[in-house]
């Protein structure tokens, strides 16, 4: 992506809060292993009312006696907030917030009522992709149609996650994620990054007319056509071929 005055000129500010979020998953991995306590109890239960006051500690929660759940949330976590970070800095945590909770409690509705625990930062991570595809589409900006782009090469598979596949994976997580972060980038559209307007563009918004110069163009050819053509109506008047020869006329006188 070239440099724009929009974007940090490095990506090492942006990857901070990315390490600091993957860093803190990480951190209640450990404390989960270490503690007698089963975290997995803070999952979100949906249609519950335990399920909707654990909606906050849902994300950070990841399969103890599986850490594959763990290390194949972590690099896609860090990758995401490190693209939004840079590209969007200004709504950067707004988004990231909103797509913790606002996935969290539309899960909690579309979740069904059969028990399962929903856990891990996958919800978000859907939420994520879904924001930094859709506002790269809707900004229509070079730089961050390019990172749309970019998202479908790397996670384009992701979409296959909000089809109900596999048994113990949270389609419904991976569906609300999604979901949300669409609505965000329709919600954040006019914030962040914009595509440059051009000058005609910013006339038009201060209500000034653009020059005519394709009129004018064809005005003065149209006046510097009617000047030649005068100019040989005048031409033709003094040629002395268009004047009539002088009539002499001879009278004769007779001597006496």
């Amino acid at each position: 992506m070239r440099y724009d005055p929009a974007f940090e000129k490095s990506l090492k500010p942006a990857m901070l809060p990315a390490f600091l979020v993957v860093l803190l998953m990480w951190l209640a991995y450990w404390a989960d292993a270490l503690f007698v306590t089963d975290f997995q109890r803070y999952g979100l239960q949906a249609q519950t009312l335990q399920g909707l006051r654990v909606i906050f500690f849902m994300p950070w929660i990841h399969a103890a006696h599986d850490i594959k759940h763990i290390l194949n949330n972590s690099l896609p976590t860090f990758l995401l907030l490190t693209l939004l970070f840079y590209s969007y800095r200004k709504v950067a945590w707004r988004v990231f917030l909103l797509s913790w909770l606002f996935t969290g409690v539309l899960l909690w509705f579309i979740g069904g009522s059969n028990g399962a625990i929903h856990i891990g930062m996958s919800g978000v991570i859907y939420a994520l992709a879904g924001f930094l595809f859709t506002s790269g589409v809707l900004r229509k900006y070079l730089p961050l149609q390019a990172l749309s782009l970019f998202i479908v090469f790397l996670y384009g598979s992701l979409i296959w996650g909000v089809f109900p596949t596999q048994p113990r994976v949270s389609w419904q997580g991976h569906l609300s994620g999604l979901i949300v972060g669409v609505i965000l980038a329709f919600i954040y559209r006019k914030q962040g990054p914009q595509r440059p307007k051009y000058q005609y563009e910013i006339e038009k918004e201060l209500g000034i007319e653009p020059p005519d110069f394709e009129g004018d163009l064809r005005r003065a050819i149209e006046a510097e056509q009617e000047a030649e053509r005068q100019l040989q109506e005048i031409k033709q008047i003094q040629t002395p071929e268009n004047q009539k020869p002088p009539i002499i006329v001879y009278q004769y006188k007779k001597n006496e």
